[in-house]
C-alpha cells in the first residue's frame, strides 16, 4: 500500500516523521487530538499540557507533542505562545479622562468657559486643563458675577459661540441665583456648586482635616478660614489648598458635575 505511510509500513508513525507546521495554541483555537479524536478549543495550559474544552464543556489535558493535533484536518504541532507583553496602563488626566498621547492643544475656539475668579481658574486648570486644551476651550476668570448679564450681552453668544459659566454658591434664594436668573440665552449655560467659595469644593480629606471651619455670619469667609488655620493671608492659604489637589478625586462631586456639564455644552457640535 502506497499512501501516507510511503513504501515502508514498518518505518513508524507517519505523524512523527513528517515535518509539520508549528502553531501557537492561542485561546479559542479549535483543534483535534490526533490519537483520541477529542476536539475542543484551547482554554489554557496546565503542567506543560494544553487544555481543550469541547462543545459540551468537557475539558481534557494533552501534552504538546510533535504533530499531536489536527487543525482543519491537517497535522500540526502546538506550541505555547510567547508571553505577550503587558500593555502599559492607560494614562488618565487629572479629570479622569483617558489621556491622548501626541495631541497638541487646539487653536482656541470662539466658545468660552467663565469662572468667578483666579482661584476658580487655577483649580479648573489643575483638574481639567488637559481636556480643555485638546478641545480648544479657554477658561477666563471674572471678577465676580455682579455684572454677568451685561458681560454676557457683550460677549454675544450664538450657535458657534457658546458660553459656559461656573458660579460659586449657586443655591436657591442666594444673590447668585437671582443674578443667574437674568441670563436667558439658549447659547449660555450657567452651572455652579453650593459652596461659599471654590476653596470649599476641595475635600477636607485632601487637606488632612475633618471639615472646613465654620465661619460666623458677617465675617468674610476666606478671612475666617485663614484665622482658623493660623495662616497670614488668603494667598498663602490658597497655595496650600491648591497644592493638595492632584485630580478630580480631591474635589467634591457638585463641582465635578458642574464642570463636566459646561465642557459638554461648549464643545457640543452646532446643529
Amino acid at each position: 500500500m502506497v499512501g501516507r505511510y510511503g513504501e515502508d509500513v514498518l518505518a513508524g508513525d507517519w505523524r512523527r516523521r513528517r515535518v509539520v507546521p508549528e502553531v501557537d495554541a492561542e485561546a479559542d483555537l479549535v483543534v483535534e487530538d490526533a490519537d483520541s479524536g477529542f476536539c475542543g478549543a484551547v482554554v489554557g495550559f496546565e503542567s506543560g499540557a494544553v487544555v481543550l474544552e469541547d462543545r459540551h464543556g468537557r475539558r481534557r489535558n494533552f501534552p504538546l507533542l510533535p504533530a499531536a493535533f489536527l487543525l482543519d484536518g491537517q497535522p500540526v504541532t502546538l506550541r505555547r505562545p510567547a508571553r505577550s507583553p503587558v500593555p502599559a496602563a492607560r494614562r488618565r488626566t487629572a479629570s479622569g479622562s483617558i489621556a491622548v498621547a501626541g495631541v497638541r492643544a487646539q487653536v482656541a475656539k470662539a466658545s468660552r468657559i467663565w469662572v468667578e475668579g483666579v482661584h476658580d481658574a487655577a483649580l479648573v486648570e489643575r483638574i481639567w486643563g488637559d481636556d480643555l486644551r485638546i478641545e480648544g476651550v479657554v477658561v477666563e476668570p471674572l471678577d465676580g458675577i455682579d455684572d454677568l448679564e451685561s458681560r454676557v450681552r457683550d460677549f454675544g453668544p450664538g450657535p458657534t459661540r457658546r458660553l459656559g459659566v461656573l458660579v460659586d454658591h449657586l443655591v436657591p434664594g442666594s444673590k447668585e441665583s437671582r443674578i443667574v436668573a437674568r441670563v436667558t440665552s439658549a447659547h449660555v449655560l450657567v452651572t455652579g456648586h453650593p459652596y461659599v467659595d471654590v476653596w470649599q469644593a476641595v475635600k477636607p480629606a485632601a487637606l488632612g482635616i475633618a471639615a472646613w471651619p465654620v465661619v460666623p455670619p458677617g465675617r468674610p469667609w476666606k478671612e475666617g478660614v485663614c484665622a482658623a488655620f493660623g495662616v497670614a493671608s488668603p494667598a498663602e492659604m490658597w497655595r496650600r489648598v491648591l497644592s493638595r489637589v492632584d485630580s478630580f478625586a480631591d474635589v467634591e462631586t457638585p463641582l465635578i458635575n458642574a464642570m463636566e456639564r459646561l465642557i459638554d455644552f461648549v464643545t457640543e457640535p452646532s446643529a
